[in-house]
């Protein structure tokens, strides 16, 4: 059905990958949608656009994007480059790529998690003394952690499959660049059908098993 797999290189890139982008997201997530969701301010509603619209755009568009802003022509790719850095066409592109494109998924499930949580809660604890930092960790969070859940396993499984923006910034490299998702298309456009095949089952199977903990663990909780 599928043959012998003897580049394992996109499989452990992919991974590696997909964890930081996804502690990326994260760490930039939680506070963005934790403000958004308690705060109303000016153009707050051109900033959720914005933030969303990596969601939506084509991911080849997504690419040309950061292709503009971190290329050697680029704006933030300029000053990069006077200190002697350079992102395109690295798996550290690959990793950007992964962290725009899935960071909406994480934005919007982190923020609808903190919107069902009870002020009511938070505001017990503040007339007890309770600081801002040691309300969010011991209340808010726990109280919203199975809507951040979701958000961290949608982000990764959508960080692991990754395709157009990649292809855009960080190229197809085999051995530096290459992913799970370009190696799968460059095999088949060689006619590697078994490469592809076996790949396909790989990151199916993982990605399955992520979403099939993710579920057990959320419904054990709720009992």
């Amino acid at each position: 059905m599928f043959g012998q797999l003897t580049d394992w290189f996109p499989v452990f890139l992919s991974l590696r990958t997909a964890l930081i982008a996804t502690i990326a997201v994260t760490c930039l997530g939680l506070p963005l949608s934790r403000l958004m969701a308690r705060r109303e301010f000016p153009g707050k509603d051109w900033l959720e656009s914005a933030i969303t619209l990596p969601m939506v755009l084509p991911p080849s568009v997504v690419g040309y994007g950061l292709l503009m802003l971190i290329g050697k022509n680029g704006l933030l790719g300029q000053l990069l480059a006077k200190m002697g850095i350079t992102i395109v066409f690295t798996w550290w592109a690959a990793v950007l790529a992964s962290t725009v494109v899935s960071f909406p998924l994480m934005y919007q499930s982190a923020k609808a998690a903190f919107r069902s949580v009870d002020e009511n809660y938070e505001k017990a604890a503040r007339t007890l003394g309770a600081g801002e930092v040691r309300i969010f960790f011991t209340i808010t969070l726990p109280l919203a952690w199975p809507g951040i859940l979701a958000g961290l396993v949608l982000s990764f499984a959508r960080a692991l499959g990754e395709f157009g923006a990649t292809l855009m910034v960080a190229g197809n490299i085999p051995g530096q660049t290459q992913t799970i998702p370009l190696a799968i298309f460059f095999a088949v456009d060689a006619g590697d059908k078994a490469t592809a095949q076996t790949l396909v089952i790989i990151v199916t199977v993982f990605s399955f098993l992520v979403i099939f903990w993710a579920n057990r663990w959320a419904k054990r909780r709720n009992y």
